[in-house]
């Protein structure tokens, strides 16, 4: 993505639309630091298709792993409702409900 600077901006502006106008997306940058994003509007019409594009999110897998808990000998040895009792003694040390 090609960058300008803002005094290229302002001083250009004319010249620098055209080069958005042409399809190219644009960073502006404001003393070395980049600021804004000039582009298109229908550049990317879905916003989570621009941020796939830019490499920004990755889709979700189509398939994943099952998520896996590892049973060990302590969990297993409390039922749920000594779990809760537990929770509610963690609860009362701290009053809140």
């Amino acid at each position: 993505m090609k960058t300008v600077t803002k005094r290229e901006l302002n001083q250009q502006t004319a010249r620098v639309l055209a080069e958005v106008t042409a399809g190219d997306s644009l960073i502006v940058t404001d003393r070395g630091v980049a600021r804004w994003r000039i582009e298109r509007v229908d550049a990317h019409p879905d916003p989570i298709e621009r941020l796939r594009s830019e490499g920004r999110i990755i889709p979700a897998k189509k398939n994943p792993r099952p998520i896996t808990t590892p049973q060990t000998p302590e969990a297993a040895r409390y039922t749920s409702a000594q779990i809760d009792a537990i929770l509610d003694e963690m609860r009362q040390d701290r009053d809140v409900r």
